[in-house]
């Protein structure tokens, strides 16, 4: 909430469904202007907007004083973009924040709204976000080069409060996605129903996916899930899928859009939509735990954990040696708290992320502590 600059004349918010902007529109609204009539949430699903325009609407609002207008779901709604233009120029003193799905492309919209509205993806909860909403701690964020420079005392100082390692796998299978406060006991079942969700709503709706293609998606995620971290081989995939090449390319990309899956690269620059990622998993450890059916690789969840901690301010690439390069400079390799430094003996700010330590020494850094990134 803090990030997004909410006095801006437009501001999208997208992100996963469940991940809490609904949330985030309403406590704000209620935080900042209570029950003011200058301030309006509205669902742009709701039914009244299937025989009324929304920028009719927006005159009426203006009219008695409205100053800002926060709009939810707005690709359920058609001619979205052009609408939210109109009402951008039309009236320059009036304010939008508006939420969509990951794969609402603002840029290449029937109205190009790249000039006029910020964009923000919205994460889940970091390790530390989910700290502070279970225990109401305040944890502050810790930046990259303090946490490497400065881990030992940055260790000691989070253990003398808490126990993180005691949180620490709740976190990794339930704690991602904020419903997990509303029902635990199926929060997987949840997770897994969002999934069949977008993918057999929202890849028609947004990306026109044939329906009979939907489940080709599908069985390429199964795929993905039971085999992360995945080096694909795109051709043999492919063949395997019944697809071509190319329509494999894209339903990852449409995979990786949705933050159902994330892709690792060799190179950072000049990627294009049909260039083979060198590496896939999913976006979460919570998403591991609802779609293998508890039959997740430790290795794995490590390594997703740190790439989904690290992806949000920080350029990560696949290296020749170790597990992530991140922004260029820093190299990484995770492992139990008893991996050697083998692999990454000699090279210049190379790092451990070793889990199950409490504190580390030297260049070894317990794996949680990338969870206080953001």
């Amino acid at each position: 909430m803090n990030v997004v600059p909410w006095n801006n004349r437009m501001v999208g918010i997208r992100g996963f469904r469940g991940i809490g902007k609904t949330t985030m529109l309403l406590q704000y609204c209620k935080e900042h202007y209570g029950m003011a009539d200058e301030a309006l949430y509205l669902s742009l699903d709701n039914i009244y907007f299937s025989a009324n325009k929304l920028l009719d609407f927006v005159d009426d609002f203006v009219a008695v004083g409205g100053k800002h207008l926060f709009l939810d779901e707005v690709h359920k709604y058609p001619d979205w973009a052009m609408e939210l233009k109109n009402i951008y120029d039309k009236h320059p003193d009036i304010k939008i924040t508006f939420t969509a799905s990951s794969l609402l492309n603002i840029i290449n919209s029937q109205a190009d709204l790249s000039r006029r509205a910020l964009v923000f993806d919205m994460q889940g909860l970091s390790f530390r976000e989910y700290l502070n909403f279970v225990l109401n701690s305040s944890f502050d964020t810790i930046d990259l080069d303090t946490l490497l420079q400065n881990h030992i005392d940055i260790g000691f100082e989070i253990c003398n409060k808490i126990k993180p390692l005691k949180y620490f796998k709740d976190y990794l299978t339930t704690g991602y996605y904020p419903f997990f406060k509303e029902d635990l006991l199926f929060y997987h079942k949840r997770i897994g129903a969002i999934i069949n969700m977008i993918i057999d709503v929202e890849f028609p709706l947004l990306k026109n996916v044939a329906v009979s293609k939907l489940n080709k998606i599908k069985q390429l995620l199964f795929i993905i899930a039971q085999s992360t971290p995945f080096k694909p081989n795109i051709s043999k995939l492919a063949r395997k899928i019944g697809i071509t090449r190319n329509t494999l390319l894209e339903y990852i990309n449409y995979l990786a859009e949705t933050n159902i899956i994330n892709r690792l690269y060799m190179e950072a620059q000049g990627i294009s939509l049909l260039q083979k990622p060198d590496k896939l998993y999913l976006d979460n450890t919570n998403l591991a735990y609802a779609l293998t059916f508890d039959k997740t690789d430790m290795g794995n969840i490590r390594e997703t954990f740190f790439l989904n901690q690290l992806k949000q301010g920080h350029t990560i690439t696949y290296p020749k040696k170790g597990d992530f390069l991140v922004d260029n400079k820093f190299l990484f390799e995770v492992g139990g708290k008893n991996k050697s430094t083998k692999q990454i003996l000699n090279i210049d700010k190379a790092f451990i992320a070793a889990d199950n330590m409490e504190i580390g020494y030297k260049n070894k850094i317990p794996l949680w502590l990338f969870g206080f990134l953001y």
